[in-house]
């Protein structure tokens, strides 16, 4: 059963407190020790699991990472960034077939959000909560930017833009992996928007896949053959 904060003593709301603090500012080591204390004596806490997740994965802790988003997926069903976290992991694992079926799962759960809005409301929302993303980036806070833009996409899943944005906020946050997750994303519904590719170069080489971002910066440019960018990252790795 999920718990409420309003349940926690004073010692084991310091550790809940602490730890998210902690995590908030990418200090995976304090966060993964506090919430660590919290869970002897309190399991409930979706965003726990979920949050020591993201610590692990950040700390290359690829198994652990996966048993937390699980456990925050058996408290909460409809956490869609536990599921979402639980795919990209596979997608690392080069398990392609589950990560596909956890993502697909995610999207069948999504509960429409503000459907009596217009589609023009919609969207006049959805670039304000990212103009929000954009402001916290410039701050130096990753974490909140990643919220703000997935609270966009929530509104218009198809902003292209906006995912792209999520992408760069996740690579920022230690999330490579998942960054490239939603740079795919892009990709696959716009054929046609070159950045995704270079983005997703530049995330490729960061995790030690030459070759592979190479190929991506060299697709760019079959198709813009005076793509600055691509050119650039081309030059800079030869």
């Amino acid at each position: 059963m999920p718990e409420s904060p309003a349940s926690l003593s004073s010692n084991e709301r310091h550790s809940y407190l602490l730890g998210r603090r902690s995590f908030e500012r990418g200090d995976d080591a304090t966060a993964l020790t506090e919430f660590r204390r919290l869970l002897e004596t309190r399991q409930g806490f979706a965003d726990v699991h979920y949050m020591m997740g993201v610590s692990l994965e950040r700390q290359d802790e690829v198994r652990a990472a996966a048993r937390s988003f699980v456990q925050a997926l058996r408290i909460n069903p409809d956490y869609a960034e536990a599921r979402l976290g639980l795919a990209s992991l596979y997608e690392r694992e080069g398990d392609f077939q589950r990560s596909r079926e956890i993502t697909e799962q995610a999207s069948a759960r999504e509960v429409p959000r503000a459907g009596t809005l217009d589609p023009t409301t919609r969207g006049k929302l959805a670039n304000l909560q990212a103009d929000l993303g954009d402001a916290f980036c410039e701050a130096g806070e990753p974490g909140e930017a990643i919220d703000a833009y997935r609270k966009a996409l929530d509104r218009c899943p198809d902003f292209h833009d906006i995912r792209q944005r999520l992408g760069l906020a996740l690579r920022q946050a230690g999330l490579p992996n998942r960054a490239l997750a939603e740079f795919r994303r892009v990709q696959r519904s716009h054929g046609d928007y070159p950045d995704a590719a270079v983005q997703a170069g530049l995330t490729l080489y960061t995790l030690g896949r030459a070759d592979d971002a190479r190929r991506e910066w060299q697709g760019v440019l079959q198709q813009d053959p005076e793509h600055r960018e691509a050119q650039m990252y081309l030059r800079l790795v030869r």
